[in-house]
């Protein structure tokens, strides 16, 4: 059985020399599945170093089901089963079992190639992110503890300064040390003086407490905003590339922007804001303080050429 795997895998498309040695010189695991017989045509050797398993026992997709955490195998199947029925790319985060019997978070990204408006082939790349998903479980446990060690910024609920400090100084050195992106987004309120100035302090309060909400609605599990002046916003952004936090800052931008801030029960004010955003694979010649500044000064930047615009370093 394992002979006519073995030619199986070697007559599917990813015999040609180059190609085999571009995919086998990744640290991911590649593979294709066929989808019509659920079998896998090929699988990367990378399988031996990231779970521990030899590629011969990676025949059909049970194995790849029977190799998933009972408590991620439901939720993860059904996904990629429906996702791929429908021809639509997709990725999932689950438990993979190692050879050893420990599990390792896996982040399977997934191609789905059809033909004639069927579903032919899987292919895609499992990645190791046990590391990210460590760090997303201590900014977590961090997010938790605001109330108890005041972390929390008492008018917008949103972290304060001092978490943000903590939390910027360990994503740069996890950047750091993974070589792998870390992002900034800056946010300040235009004219935000003019609101308080007009309209009053509690009407400025209750345009804080909606922004900061809106901006906690924009980011992902693991990223952290947080409130860090008057009407001055950070969001930092880990493993996040410069193109990604471009659209995050622009959506929060235009959604600040749609979103009228009510007050006296039928009235409302319109504001917008300016954003600044940054992206860097820091070098030890480098320094969070210098990057934070050169942000901020491409925030004052924004403000100058007329606000409601996000710039980029």
């Amino acid at each position: 059985m394992n002979e006519k795997i073995e030619v199986k895998r070697s007559t599917t498309g990813f015999d040609h020399t180059f190609y085999k040695t571009l995919l086998e010189s990744t640290k991911a695991i590649p593979w294709k599945i066929d989808w019509q017989s659920m079998q896998f045509t090929y699988i990367g050797p990378q399988i031996q170093e990231l779970l521990g398993w030899e590629t011969d026992p990676w025949v059909s997709v049970n194995d790849w089901v029977e190799r998933m955490h009972p408590d991620d195998r439901d939720r993860v199947v059904g996904m990629c089963v429906a996702q791929s029925k429908e021809g639509i790319d997709h990725e999932a985060d689950y438990r993979a079992l190692k050879a050893d019997g420990s599990y390792v978070w896996i982040r399977d990204v997934v191609h789905v190639i059809r033909s004639n408006n069927e579903t032919e082939a899987l292919v895609g790349f499992m990645f190791d992110i046990s590391e990210r998903k460590k760090n997303e479980d201590e900014l977590i446990r961090l997010k938790q503890e605001l109330e108890v060690y005041s972390y929390q910024d008492g008018l917008t609920e949103i972290a304060n300064r001092r978490l943000y400090d903590i939390v910027l100084a360990r994503e740069w050195e996890n950047a750091l040390d993974s070589q792998t992106p870390i992002s900034i987004i800056m946010t300040d309120i235009d004219f935000f003086k003019h609101c308080n100035d007009h309209y009053g302090h509690h009407v400025g309060d209750l345009a804080l407490k909606q922004i900061a909400q809106l901006l906690k609605s924009q980011i992902r599990v693991g990223d952290l905003a947080a409130r860090v002046g008057g009407e001055e916003f950070i969001l930092i952004l880990p493993s996040t590339h410069q193109e990604d936090a471009v659209e995050i800052a622009e959506r929060i931008r235009l959604s600040i922007e749609t979103t009228p801030i009510l007050y006296n029960d039928n009235q409302h004010i319109s504001l917008t804001a300016s954003c600044s955003v940054g992206s860097i694979v820091p070098k030890k010649s480098d320094t969070a303080t210098h990057f934070i500044e050169m942000i901020d000064a491409l925030l004052y930047r924004a403000k100058a050429q007329g606000r409601n615009r996000v710039l980029v370093l």
